[in-house]
């Protein structure tokens, strides 16, 4: 069973800033459209220990799985810089 988006948000404070960021930006703009599965790998995501999360979103550790994959490169976002990219003249 899913657990709320209230208790989400309080599993996202991680006590680093940028994981907060990180975690929080994704829960408020990602995680409302996000499919069954992508919740439950979202969720158990926020179960590891905070060096494993640090780990993966910055670029330190490989996930374990293309599911685990698919969500790291959720919550890091784009990659700066592309905004705009294709409209130069």
């Amino acid at each position: 069973m899913s657990i709320g988006k209230g208790q989400l948000a309080w599993n996202c404070r991680r006590g680093m800033k940028e994981l907060d960021l990180l975690l929080r930006r994704y829960l408020d703009h990602q995680w409302p459209d996000a499919s069954a599965s992508q919740r439950a790998v979202f969720e158990a995501f926020l179960e590891l220990p905070d060096p494993v999360i640090a780990g993966y979103l910055l670029g330190y550790a490989d996930a374990p799985d293309a599911e685990v994959q698919g969500l790291v490169e959720a919550l890091r976002g784009p990659p700066r810089g592309t905004a705009g990219a294709g409209s130069r003249t």
